[in-house]
């Protein structure tokens, strides 16, 4: 295999999710929305009715596509898994989709890009090298921390992993748990659109920074953040 062909395979995944980004961004958008949602509510309870193994199944692998091409409609998605499934088990199928959607973009960018920026960033010295090599020292707490704190957007978030060569089930992991949280209040938001739409009203997206809501998830975001804290401690 020719260099300029190992190159090629190696940037593959990324120029594929690059193309599906700006195809979907271009094509989707109208169509990944929470007017669309209103208007294809009976069509699509109507198809969860009648196959009621297929309808979850092709709702994850959408959500998924959203996730793994950084499509615009991923808060649309969530609200749509709340309202064709419930609470439960729309909570599960959100949070799975949009944690193996993550991963699939995690993994594109890094096989395109990560390990090149990460030997470039390991032989450089400085302010960038520290701050990489601090993130690295405590992967797992800025990982949850990352997820759990709503103001870092979910598409940084897949990418700074991916640059730094974040070991790819760590990721998983801590995307999974880190998510819960707000896939958890925004599949409630979609398990109560039924009175929203009978109101002729639009859901509440920001409910999640409501103090009763953002409180507890900030509190969780800072027990991830603790083991740092402690070994600051320890070292003071």
């Amino acid at each position: 295999m020719t260099q300029n062909s190992s190159r090629f395979r190696r940037w593959l995944p990324l120029i594929l999710i690059i193309a599906g980004a700006i195809a979907g961004g271009i094509y989707l958008r109208e169509y990944l929305t929470f007017e669309s949602l209103r208007e294809n509510r009976e069509a699509l309870l109507a198809y969860r009715a009648a196959h009621p193994f297929w309808a979850p199944a092709i709702f994850m692998l959408a959500y998924i596509v959203i996730v793994a091409f950084s499509l615009p409609g991923a808060s649309a998605a969530t609200l749509t898994g709340g309202f064709l499934f419930g609470v439960f088990p729309g909570v599960v199928f959100n949070v799975v989709a949009a944690t193996l959607g993550a991963v699939a973009i995690f993994l594109a960018v890094r096989t395109g890009l990560g390990q090149g920026l990460k030997d470039r960033i390991d032989a450089s010295d400085g302010a960038v090298r520290r701050l990489t090599d601090g993130i690295t020292a405590n992967e797992v707490p800025v990982l949850l921390s990352m997820r759990l704190v709503p103001v870092v957007p979910f598409f940084i978030a897949n990418l700074i992993p991916a640059f730094l060569g974040v070991a790819t089930w760590r990721f998983a992991w801590t995307t999974l748990v880190g998510i819960i949280p707000g896939g958890l209040v925004y599949t409630w938001v979609g398990s109560g659109l039924g009175e929203v739409f009978a109101r002729g009203e639009a859901p509440n997206l920001g409910i999640i920074f409501e103090p009763y809501i953002l409180g507890p998830i900030l509190g969780l975001a800072a027990l991830s953040l603790l083991p740092i804290v402690l070994k600051f401690l320890r070292r003071a």
